[in-house]
């Protein structure tokens, strides 16, 4: 029978929340909460009902008893525009519509409410990335899906006004972990709940040739200045807010009231055509 939805689905959610399931190393949420929590003590606004969109939902609970803490789905079960914060944490990367997410997102907020969301950015396991390709193209020819695809700070950036948030901001976070080696940061990937669970993922082991092959590139070409290996991690951090009245607006091209040469005390130069 044809397939009843055609839209193609980048992540196996029922592989993803297997893996989550078993996850029981979680410093990589923890690091994503530290600095949602920075962020949002350099706000001059106090949250009344926050809403917390997250991968391992009993973290935040046992954190922001306050708030509502839903699980990353595809449908999220929020109140419309019941919220004045919404955070997304660190589940964006997994996400079958990440621009829906976000739209779901805009949609909770109170008019002037923040939205402040955490994602993995495209620097994330380049190291492993690439010796993984590298290996598995010269052990087979070819290349399997094995990473969840990760946007850049400016593609995740541009997501915000897609969503129809105001006053967009987004900057990054990267951070060098050491490990022992290539098989030690995969143990960890699995502890974390981060296995593969691409649609597409080859549905049988890899060969232990390319997994060897991979090791020896690591090690060769990414090795860490104390010792072992080093793996990249980048955070992404994305603000906006809820569109609103009292938020500050760009003049109209040409309502300045005072000159830029009088403001820095210069005197001003006309160009010619």
């Amino acid at each position: 029978m044809p397939n009843p939805d055609p839209t193609p689905r980048l992540t196996d959610t029922t592989a993803l929340a297997r893996n989550r399931a078993r996850a029981d190393a979680l410093f990589l949420q923890e690091v994503a909460q530290d600095e949602i929590e920075d962020r949002l003590e350099l706000v001059n606004k106090t949250f009344q009902v926050p809403a917390i969109v997250a991968a391992f939902p009993e973290l935040w609970r046992a954190r922001r008893t306050d708030a509502v803490v839903v699980a990353e789905t595809d449908t999220l079960p929020l109140e419309v525009g019941g919220h004045d914060l919404v955070i997304h944490s660190l589940g964006l990367h997994w996400a079958n519509d990440p621009v829906g997410q976000l739209i779901q997102c805009r949609r909770a907020l109170k008019p002037d409410g923040m939205l402040l969301a955490v994602a993995l950015g495209g620097q994330t396991l380049q190291e492993l990335r690439s010796v993984l390709a590298e290996a598995e193209v010269a052990v087979t020819g070819g290349l399997s899906p094995r990473v969840a695809p990760m946007g850049e700070v400016r593609d995740l950036g541009a997501l915000l006004q897609r969503a129809g948030l105001a006053l967009p901001v987004a900057d990054t976070v990267v951070l060098t972990v050491r490990y022992q080696t290539m098989w030690h940061l995969m143990r960890d990937l699995r502890a974390m709940g981060e296995g593969n669970a691409l649609q597409t993922r080859l549905r049988y082991p890899t060969r232990r040739a390319i997994l060897e092959a991979a090791a020896k590139l690591y090690a060769d070409n990414f090795a860490h200045p104390d010792g072992g290996i080093a793996a990249t991690f980048e955070l992404i951090v994305l603000t906006g807010w809820a569109p609103d009245d009292s938020q500050p607006k760009p003049l109209r091209p040409g309502s300045a009231q005072a000159r830029l040469a009088d403001a820095l005390r210069t005197d001003e130069t006309s160009l010619s055509d």
